[in-house]
């Protein structure tokens, strides 16, 4: 059952570690069966806060999706998203 991680950006606070985390963030999906389905396009917050922005990937299934998610790749990568901005990110079960 294919499996879903969304990422949704509440706010930005250095351009420069969201630069840095942009460029490793996507190499790390190598070797991983994903696919991008949503990346940063135009939002219409419907409900709750604003979003900034968001990305949503594809996974075969949760645990591929949580693989991935603790890689070793997206975990360095994740340490400059940490620095540069705050996130909602979860695993969502598709059906």
């Amino acid at each position: 059952m294919p499996a879903y991680i969304v990422f949704i950006k509440e706010r930005e606070h250095d351009a420069a570690a969201m630069a840095t985390y942009s460029a490793a963030a996507g190499p790390s999906l190598g070797g991983h069966t994903a696919k991008p389905l949503a990346y940063y396009g135009a939002i219409e917050t419907l409900e709750g806060p604003e979003a900034l922005g968001s990305v949503i990937v594809e996974f075969p299934t949760i645990e591929e999706a949580r693989a991935w998610y603790q890689s070793d790749a997206y975990q360095t990568a994740r340490a400059h998203r940490f620095a540069g901005a705050d996130y909602r990110v979860f695993i969502t079960q598709g059906l």
